[in-house]
């Protein structure tokens, strides 16, 4: 049977596909933009997007198994209610579903609650389900790269209590993998809820010591500043956008993101590998400026 894979193109569900395809899968992608579809070979794709509910009837055809991704946009809980409905109409009932760590905590937050929302739904609808919440992906910290190596200043307004950052890489083996577990499954599994974190949980004083150690210059902080790092985003993102991520991170001021007793241990089993390190990500950058 086929697994289709929504926001195959973006930063998740390219690594989502890259990891199912490697392991024989029958993968579909639902894309916007077709010419953007670089996937491995096999890989069938539909254009279409969730409000478009003819082409997403097209791209639910035959298939037994979901991977859930909505991008923060406006109509988000909308566009996971439609993809929802219609994979029930067309008999799937094996989901994974990209949330986010805190969803139930971070409830001020625009595309926090929208994804609570949706987890909600997947257990009002009957669904099973594997819900994953990853913390900060490390790979945002691309954005600030530049920041880093010309200004030495790291931007990013992380705080004090620290985030569980976790790579892109390890969020999408670490989802073929639970979706490849319920395809192969002879009945479905029951709804299980997967915090997806790195191996460390970093404040800023941390993250800047790792990178004036790869570095080897100091590297400043930027300092607590949700209202400054507003302004920064909408020089090029929607206002919208710009203020749920002040929202944001207001919360990593006062909750921080922090893994539960037992996450690292239990992705490091599943993933049958230590979790890729901040260290890691910032090394590789170093040595290729």
């Amino acid at each position: 049977m086929t697994i289709l894979v929504t926001g195959a193109t973006g930063t998740i569900g390219r690594h989502v596909v890259e990891q199912l395809t490697q392991r024989g899968a029958d993968v579909r992608a639902l894309v916007r933009d077709p010419a953007k579809a670089d996937f491995p070979a096999g890989v069938s794709v539909v254009q279409g997007d969730f409000l478009d509910v003819d082409a997403m009837r097209k791209a639910f055809d035959g298939v037994s198994t979901l991977f859930l991704l909505n991008a923060v946009v406006p109509d988000e809980f909308t566009q996971a209610l439609i993809a929802l409905n219609l994979a029930r109409e067309a008999g799937v009932e094996r989901i994974v579903y990209l949330s986010v760590i805190h969803s139930d905590v971070y409830l001020n937050v625009p595309h926090f609650a929208g994804k609570f929302g949706v987890e909600r739904m997947i257990e009002q609808m009957g669904f099973n389900a594997t819900i994953l919440r990853p913390a900060y992906f490390i790979d945002n910290d691309l954005t600030v790269k530049d920041v880093v190596f010309q200004h030495g200043v790291y931007p990013m307004p992380i705080g004090s209590k620290g985030l569980a950052m976790v790579a892109a890489s390890d969020i999408g083996e670490i989802a073929a993998l639970e979706l490849l577990r319920r395809e192969a499954s002879p009945t479905p599994l029951p709804t299980e809820v997967i915090n997806v974190v790195g191996p460390d949980t970093l404040t800023s004083a941390d993250v800047t010591a790792i990178w004036s150690d790869v570095l080897g210059r100091p590297i400043a902080y930027g300092g607590d500043d949700p209202a400054a790092f507003e302004q920064n985003l909408r020089q090029f993102m929607p206002a919208w956008m710009a203020y749920d991520m002040r929202l944001m991170s207001e919360r990593f001021l006062t909750d921080g993101m922090r893994p539960e007793a037992g996450d690292v241990e239990r992705l490091t089993t599943l993933l049958g590998r230590p979790l890729r390190s901040y260290r890691a990500f910032a090394s590789e950058l170093a040595a290729a400026a």
